[in-house]
C-alpha cells in the first residue's frame, strides 16, 4: 500500500502590482490630498492665496502707514520707495489701503460663504431626506430664488435697509452684517441642489437602511450617515461661493452702496479711482489685481478640490 502524500500547500504570492496598489491606498482624506497635490495649478493657486491672506492679516502690522491720513501735497503720486503702490487723490497710501481693505473683502467672502453653505445644506438635506410634498415645496422655492435677478435685487435690498441697519449696529458693522446676509442669502440655491441630489442617492443605500432598521433617528441619519458622504461637492461649492461673494461686494462698493467712504475695500477703491484712470492708472491696477488674483486662486482651488474628490480620477 502506498500512502497518499498530502496535497502541497499552495504558495501565496503577492505580486509587485498588488503591493503598489496597496501602498497608494489610504483614507479618503489622504487620497484626496494626494490627488490635489498632483494638481499643479491648484497648488500654485493655494500658494498665491496663502500669500494674499498672510499679507492682509499681518501686513498692516508691519506696514504701519495710516490708511486715512489726508495730504493733498502728495496727491496721486506714482509708486515709489516711500509709497510702493502710489497715493490716491487725497494723498492716502494705496498699499496700506489695499492691505486693510483685503481684510474686509476676505471677511465678507468667508462669512457670506458660511451663510450660503448653511442655508443651502439645510434646505437640500431636508428636501432630499424627507422627499414628498416637502421636497416639492422647497425645490419650487429654490427655483423661484434662482429665477430672481440677483444684482438688481441685491442693490434694492441694500438701498432700502442700509440706513435702518446703520442706526441699529453702526455704519461699519451694520453694513457688514447686511452685506453678508444679503450676499449669502442670494447664493445658497446651487448648494441646496447639490446636497439634495446627494441625499437622494445616499439615502437609498444599504448602510442607511440598516441604520434606520436599528432605530436611528432622522437627525442621526442625516448628520452621522448621509451628510458626511455628500460633503465633497459642498466643499467645492464653498470655495466658489467665497469668490462670488468677493466679486459681489466689489460690485456693491463700485456702485457706492457698500461700506462707508472711510472704509477702504477693494471695490470701494476702484469706485474712487474711476475718475483718475487716465493719468493715475495705478489707483485701479493694484486693487483690481488684488481682486483678480484672489478670485482666480480660489477658482483654481475649487477645481482642484473637485478633481481631488472625484472617485473616477486616480
Amino acid at each position: 500500500m502506498f500512502k497518499r502524500s498530502p496535497d502541497p500547500i499552495p504558495e501565496v504570492g503577492i505580486s509587485p502590482v498588488t503591493i503598489g496598489v496597496t501602498a497608494v491606498q489610504g483614507t479618503p482624506g489622504q487620497d484626496a490630498w494626494r490627488k490635489f497635490r498632483r494638481n499643479r495649478p491648484a497648488m500654485l493657486a493655494t500658494v498665491v492665496l496663502l500669500i494674499i491672506v498672510l499679507s492682509v492679516v499681518f501686513g498692516p502690522l508691519v506696514y504701519t502707514t495710516p490708511i486715512n491720513k489726508v495730504d493733498f501735497a502728495q496727491s496721486t503720486l506714482p509708486p515709489s520707495w516711500e509709497h510702493p503702490f502710489g497715493t490716491n487723490d487725497l494723498g492716502q497710501d494705496i498699499l496700506a489701503r489695499v492691505l486693510y481693505g483685503g481684510r474686509i473683502s476676505l471677511a465678507v467672502g468667508i462669512f457670506s460663504m458660511v451663510v450660503a453653505i448653511l442655508l443651502g445644506t439645510l434646505m437640500g438635506a431636508i428636501s432630499g431626506f424627507f422627499g414628498g410634498w416637502l421636497d416639492m415645496i422647497l425645490m419650487r422655492c429654490t427655483d423661484l430664488c434662482l429665477a430672481l435677478p440677483r444684482l438688481p435685487l441685491l442693490l434694492l435690498v441694500i438701498f432700502l435697509f442700509r440706513d435702518a441697519i446703520r442706526a441699529i449696529a453702526g455704519p461699519e458693522l451694520g453694513i457688514f452684517v447686511l452685506v453678508v446676509l444679503v450676499i449669502g442669502g442670494l447664493n445658497w440655491m446651487s448648494v441646496a441642489r447639490l446636497v439634495r441630489a446627494g441625499f437622494l442617492t445616499v439615502r437609498e443605500m444599504e448602510f442607511v437602511t440598516a441604520a434606520r432598521a436599528l432605530g436611528a433617528s432622522p437627525l442621526r441619519l442625516i448628520w452621522m450617515h448621509i451628510l458626511p458622504n455628500v460633503i465633497s461637492p459642498v466643499l467645492v461649492a464653498a470655495t466658489l461661493a467665497v469668490s462670488t461673494a468677493i466679486i459681489t461686494e466689489s460690485t456693491l462698493s463700485f456702485f457706492g452702496l457698500g461700506f462707508p467712504p472711510d472704509v477702504p475695500t477693494w471695490g470701494r477703491m476702484l469706485y474712487e479711482a474711476q475718475n483718475f484712470l487716465e493719468f493715475a492708472p495705478y489707483m485701479v491696477i493694484f486693487p483690481g489685481m488684488a481682486i483678480f488674483l484672489t478670485v482666480l486662486s480660489i477658482n483654481y482651488i475649487g477645481d482642484g478640490l473637485r478633481d481631488a474628490f472625484d472617485p473616477r480620477l486616480l
